[in-house]
């Protein structure tokens, strides 16, 4: 069998292993997964949900949100159990779901915003409604441990979701700005890195590709290997970042990766930042030595340093949207709005 189509194969089995096999308790089945849906554009006025499916938060991080979701022109309804606690967890998994799936639910609630990672979100999987989230699609949004939440409702729901701010991120220009952009305006714009000097870019291999855009933690995404909450990598553009991470670790997540039968089915590859990575004991490599291990066998454009990540200015990624990549200019240029207008 020629390498193009053994690679379509296994594409194609993968998604299949991907997708519900039957309707039940909110669950798709295949034949009802076809097409893309975005989600409707958020207005000044629109009222957000707030929800916590992953770490605690308290009554400040609950002020700061509602402090700069307030300055974007929006209204903030709370899930019921926001802040409650349990352990580490933002309440109990049941609960936690529960208030994602009844914002989903709710009419009055335009767009759903997440208040930070940590950990949790794998756990409510299996408890969403993706049925229910197909049939109301909303704006979802967040970054770090949410990366689970808005890969599993894109490859269960087929709706098209954000990796971005939580609601208890760092709202400055560069980051409202392109939330705004592509959130409010509905734009497909180019996201280009600040020209700082404390901005690193380095190009891994050079060249230009097409493909839906994937990603987000790395370690998040290595750990939903083989689950059935990730969608289909063939000919996708993969991102991905991550923070104090040593480098032997990201090693290891990306031969997981790669191990996996993932890495050699994506057109192209983003890495954004490694807050506070470190190279460990030594002897070791440099990051950038190990994602050229990595990546320069497939022959694929890549690069690493985009503005994405556990940094103050980030970008606003829509998980499942064409996108077209430059590996030499560092860009990511959408080719449609990722919402509906």
């Amino acid at each position: 069998m020629k390498r193009r189509k053994f690679i379509t194969t296994c594409g194609v089995a993968t998604l299949a292993t991907q997708i519900p096999i039957v309707q039940a308790q909110g669950q798709l089945s295949p034949n009802t997964i076809i097409k893309l849906i975005k989600p409707l554009r958020l207005q000044p006025g629109d009222t957000v949900g707030l929800v916590s499916p992953a770490g605690v938060i308290d009554a400040e991080d609950l002020a700061n949100a509602k402090r700069s979701l307030t300055q974007l022109g929006l209204k903030i309804k709370l899930g019921d159990h926001l802040l409650d606690s349990y352990g580490y967890l933002a309440g109990t998994d049941a609960d936690r779901a529960h208030d994602v799936n009844a914002m989903f639910a709710d009419s009055s609630v335009k767009a759903i915003m997440t208040m930070r990672g940590g950990w949790g979100c794998n756990r409510i999987l299996p408890l969403l409604n993706y049925a229910k989230i197909r049939s109301h699609p909303k704006i979802i949004m967040g970054f770090s441990d949410i990366t689970s939440l808005v890969l599993a409702i894109y490859a269960r729901s087929r709706v098209v979701t954000f990796h971005g701010p939580n609601a208890t991120s760092a709202w400055n220009e560069f980051t409202t700005d392109y939330a705004k952009r592509i959130l409010f305006n509905g734009e497909a714009v180019t996201m280009q890195n600040l020209k700082t000097d404390d901005v690193q870019f380095e190009t891994i291999a050079s060249g230009k590709a097409t493909g839906k855009l994937i990603g987000g933690n790395l370690s998040v995404l290595a750990a939903m290997v083989g689950s059935p909450y990730l969608p289909s990598w063939y000919k996708s553009i993969l991102f991905v970042e991550d923070i104090k991470e040593d480098v032997y670790r990201v090693d290891r997540m990306l031969t997981q990766l790669k191990n996996a039968g993932i890495l050699n089915q994506i057109a192209g590859f983003v890495f954004g930042r490694c807050t506070d990575c470190s190279v460990g004991d030594e002897p070791s490599f440099k990051l950038t030595q190990v994602l050229r291990d990595h990546i320069i066998p497939l022959k694929i454009p890549a690069w690493y340093g985009s503005m994405i990540g556990h940094i103050k200015d980030k970008f606003t990624l829509p998980i499942g949207l064409n996108v077209e990549i430059d590996a030499d200019a560092g860009t990511i240029r959408m080719l449609e709005p990722a919402v509906s207008i």
